[in-house]
């Protein structure tokens, strides 16, 4: 993992949810980048032989401090009773993670009345207990419902990525043109550096900015908000604006760059935490033997081929 410190704070910061190895029969992924255009940075954080689960738990609860986690406890996981597992994350870190469960709709009240009183009232987490339908169509609703209540969103109005070399904008000025280089980008604005000193006015709109993000192109009016120097450079920040007056891109641009954003920052997120799995793995199996791995609920002998 080469990322300097700044930007390893940029993918760290925000809040962000994880929904730990959910059905995706019941919870698609195609749903994440349908959250992220409501504010809400969500993974899916599955089982697997590389690296144990309550491993790549521990790795996500120190990496970001912010976190929402949702347990789908009708997964069985070798080595983890979610009953005793969830009652001990929440009074190992109470005040440091919320946690929600999530589970397949019972048919009987009563099953559906004690599951519920142990987690909310005797385990006590935050983010409620979600009983999900067999229609996955339903399923979308009821967690984004339960993500606005528990502010999933976090400070953050819009999710921001960061933008690689190739991201560009360009646009005419009274003294010719003008190029500089994108820094970040969310749905409503984007920040950017200049080759030389900007000739126009705060809150002053720009017509037809060319943009070029992680070589998506597109043309927008652009207005601009905020100015400030950092590392000695004058960082510039617009706010995108429609042809009906509003703040945001065109409609038909809308998806294309919500699919990119969503790209940008899922994948140095998912890329960090693939290094920090790797590491604990490392850890693990530098520190614990077998059995050790095996009698903490880690590791299981059928995953040892």
């Amino acid at each position: 993992m080469n990322d300097n410190d700044d930007q390893k704070d940029f993918i760290i910061e925000g809040r962000k949810t994880f929904f730990i190895v959910p059905d995706a029969t019941l919870l698609p992924e195609t749903y994440l980048e349908d959250y992220m255009a409501r504010g809400y940075e969500t993974y899916i954080i599955g089982d697997d032989r590389y690296c144990p689960l309550k491993a790549k738990i521990e790795v996500i609860i120190e990496t970001f401090t912010d976190s929402i986690l949702f347990f789908y406890i009708d997964m069985p996981i070798k080595g983890i009773r979610w009953d005793k597992y969830i009652r001990e994350l929440q009074q190992k870190y109470m005040g440091r993670i919320l946690i929600g469960v999530l589970y397949l709709k019972r048919q009987s009240e009563e099953e559906k009345t004690a599951l519920e009183k142990y987690y909310l009232f005797d385990v006590g987490i935050q983010c409620g207990c979600i009983a999900l339908e067999y229609q996955k169509a339903k399923n979308f609703a009821l967690i984004d419902k339960v993500m606005y209540a528990n502010q999933a969103c976090g400070r953050r109005k819009n999710i921001r990525a960061i933008c690689d070399t190739r991201s560009k904008v360009s646009f005419e000025t009274k003294h010719g043109l003008i190029k500089g280089s994108v820094l970040d980008v969310s749905m409503s604005h984007f920040s950017c550096v200049f080759e030389r000193t900007l000739d126009i006015q705060l809150y002053e709109k720009v017509p037809k900015v060319l943009i070029n993000i992680n070589g998506l192109h597109f043309i927008s009016d652009a207005i601009l908000v905020m100015q400030r120097m950092k590392n000695g450079v004058m960082l510039n920040v617009f706010v995108f604006s429609n042809s009906m007056g509003q703040q945001g891109v065109e409609s038909d641009i809308k998806p294309r760059l919500l699919e990119r954003i969503y790209q940008m920052t899922s994948e140095k997120a998912k890329a960090l935490m693939r290094y920090k799995f790797e590491q604990a793995r490392k850890n693990l199996r530098l520190y614990m033997t077998d059995d050790d791995l095996f009698d903490a609920g880690y590791y299981n002998y059928d995953d040892q081929n």
